[in-house]
């Protein structure tokens, strides 16, 4: 296994303009990339304020040892508890069997930043990945794609909720997730590692409840040897921890949703699109009813605040009630989820996406609102994973990384396609089509002139005449194609690996493709490599 970086453009523009330090930092972030103290700054600034760190530690406790036991878990938790630890924290929705590739590679981030910045502070620094349990959008968590009839394919878990429940507290039923997973990696093909992959994954969901058990196992059983800490935000427990902070969130909701419009217009004058949709009313939080498991955006309104669409309705000494006895009916959106974390944690760091970079610059002024500052903000590490075989194909169609992985392998394609065309047949046709139309266009335009009510059949005709010739010089291309087909396939093959749906791999693949290909020690081999945080694309060749 072997790691290069190579330079890639950043899909988007606020990202690309952060990380090449074409911003005047301090109007979006507190924090300055480019600055080389900026660790030891925030690491000081963290020092001068106060965490419930037992509380928190007591929870992740109580959390985690429902999972396999970890030394190295347990000694972060220990370490959690002193005053002069921080963390390195970033998270994602619970997507089944961890969803897309990104999630891993933001868990490497994580654990390597971490280990990266004990060393150069020489002070505890604690990886924490935070679960987004609360998140009710089932339909980003309850797929994964594979290859089906030659092109990849979303293949989702069967799974009908009518509510919006989050995904902590959905279901994961055993016999119907067994099936899913046996479906899916019948599709990858039988090696010699896929009957104990089998084994060991019916295992785990036959221990798992929910969907972020399931995904808080998948994870604990990649990465606990690292010591790397879990959260899940839709936990009961969490939100006792989050009380006060909830009931300062509902008193000040009206500044919340000020100050981050003042700053969206803000960057919206420099140019920059707004991130989040926000209405003026909003409340930020939401409402989550225990009976239906219903989950509501809550506005201000006259005397306190409601659901959106009217589904509960409080005054604000009610909904301040709420936060303080039935803290696990709220949750946090967009905005303020930032703001928990933060006030929860000492965060050293946050390891953020492409789109996150953009969305915390709207939330600066927010930060600013509660007396804080946001952590820096550091992209976390884009990884594609290339294999001897893919990497074989690209040589041989004398293509670059880089080319394939910005744009894919269409323009390619065309260019093979156009070169082997047989160019007599192409003039031919061309020809032909424009006399016919011309011709056609006489015969249509004299059979109006003496019955115009002729002219929609003519109409009809002609397009008629024109998909058949376009269907005719179809079937001529089909079989160059067939003639050619050993090279397309390897276009395709290089397609459907790096840039499957004109997408990034890690937006598409899942790890368990690469978990059944090259076994069970695939993600601690990709951990092994050393990874700089230098703001260039990993490659790395398997």
């Amino acid at each position: 296994m072997e790691m290069k970086d190579l330079a890639l453009p950043s899909l988007n523009r606020f990202a690309s303009d952060y990380l090449q330090n074409r911003l005047e930092a301090e109007d979006y972030f507190h924090y300055d990339l480019s600055k080389q103290d900026m660790y030891r700054d925030r690491y000081n600034e963290l020092m001068s304020r106060v965490f419930s760190r037992h509380e928190l530690s007591d929870y992740i406790q109580r959390y985690m040892s429902r999972l396999s036991s970890s030394e190295a878990v347990n000694r972060n938790i220990e370490r959690l508890r002193k005053n002069d630890s921080v963390v390195v924290i970033g998270g994602q929705q619970a997507g089944l069997l961890s969803g897309p590739l990104y999630t891993i590679h933001k868990v490497i981030s994580i654990i390597k930043l971490a280990k990266e910045q004990e060393k150069e502070l020489g002070s505890p620094v604690i990886p924490v990945f935070w679960i987004a349990g609360e998140d009710h959008d089932l339909a980003e968590v309850n797929h994964v794609y594979v290859m089906k009839n030659g092109k990849p394919h979303k293949k989702t878990y069967p799974s009908y909720q009518p509510y919006k429940t989050m995904v902590s507290d959905v279901e994961l039923e055993t016999e119907k997730a067994e099936k899913w997973f046996e479906e899916i990696i019948e599709t990858y093909g039988e090696t010699a590692f896929t009957n104990k992959l089998l084994f060991d994954m019916k295992g785990m969901i036959k221990e798992s409840n929910t969907f972020t058990d399931f995904f808080a196992r998948l994870i604990h059983e990649w990465f606990r040897e690292y010591g790397l800490l879990l959260v899940d935000a839709g936990d009961p427990e969490l939100r006792q921890i989050e009380k006060g902070h909830f009931a300062s969130m509902i008193e000040k909701s009206e500044r919340i949703a000020a100050v981050v419009e003042d700053q969206q217009s803000f960057m919206q004058a420099k140019g920059y699109p707004k991130m989040i949709e926000m209405d003026k009313q909003a409340a930020n939080l939401f409402y989550y009813d225990p009976d239906k498991k219903d989950r509501c955006l809550l506005e201000r309104v006259e005397g306190g605040f409601s659901g959106k669409n009217s589904e509960a309705s409080f005054s604000e000494a009610e909904l301040l009630a709420i936060a303080n006895d039935h803290p696990e009916r709220l949750s946090n959106n967009v905005i303020t989820r930032p703001l928990m974390q933060e006030m929860l944690f000492p965060v050293l760091a946050f390891i953020s996406g492409p789109g996150e970079i953009a969305y915390w610059a709207e939330l600066k002024r927010a930060f600013e609102l509660f007396s804080m500052k946001m952590p820096p903000i550091i992209p976390r590490l884009n990884i594609t994973l290339v294999e001897r075989g893919v990497q074989t194909d690209i040589e041989d169609m004398e293509l670059t990384l880089e080319t394939v992985l910005t744009e894919g392998t269409a323009k390619a394609v065309k260019r093979f396609l156009d070169s082997v065309e047989d160019e007599t047949i192409a003039d031919l046709f061309r020809k032909l089509k424009s006399q016919l139309e011309e011709n056609h266009k006489k015969l249509a335009d004299h059979a109006v002139s003496l019955d115009g009510g002729l002219e929609p059949m003519l109409k009809k005709n002609i397009e008629f005449i024109q998909k058949q010739l376009e269907f005719m010089y179809g079937k001529i291309g089909d079989r160059t194609k067939e003639r050619h087909a050993v090279i397309l396939k390897k276009y395709e093959r290089i397609a459907h690996s790096l840039y499957p749906l004109e997408s990034p791999q890690e937006r598409i693949w899942n790890a368990f493709y690469y978990l059944n290909q090259y076994g069970p020690e695939f993600i601690r081999d990709i951990m092994k490599l050393d990874y700089q945080f230098n703001n260039q694309h990993k490659l790395i060749f398997i």
